[in-house]
């Protein structure tokens, strides 16, 4: 319990060894108050793995593309959409690699973010 208060993101689901470098890398050059601000938007902005591979396998049987527009990735959902997710095809390659998309993803958010807290 203790490692969890020295380190809260370590108490995020399916946190990766490299996500938390780049946390850590970001956090080193923070105040504490730009600590606990970075903390509240990334545990908002933050996908779970979990929730994508939901959506993917929605995707797969149902509508296609849905990961896509949770992800925020507008124009690859109506595309997933109106093919079928690519028959299938883009949306198998979706579920293998739901992390990857996930933390892609994350990264891009993650760069905005600390180019604004400078």
């Amino acid at each position: 319990m203790d490692m969890y208060q020295n380190n809260p993101y370590m108490a995020l689901p399916g946190i990766t060894p490299e996500e938390l470098g780049y946390i850590q890398q970001a956090l080193s050059q923070l105040t504490e108050n730009q600590q606990k601000f970075f903390y509240m938007s990334y545990t908002g902005k933050r996908k779970n793995s979990q929730d994508i591979l939901i959506f993917t396998i929605i995707g797969f049987f149902a509508i296609a593309g849905v990961q896509r527009f949770v992800l925020g990735q507008v124009v690859m959902g109506i595309l997933y959409l109106m093919t079928g997710g690519f028959c299938l095809i883009g949306t198998i390659v979706d579920l293998v690699n739901n992390n990857r998309l996930r933390w892609s993803i994350t990264r891009k958010w993650f760069t905005k973010a600390s180019s604004w807290l400078k």
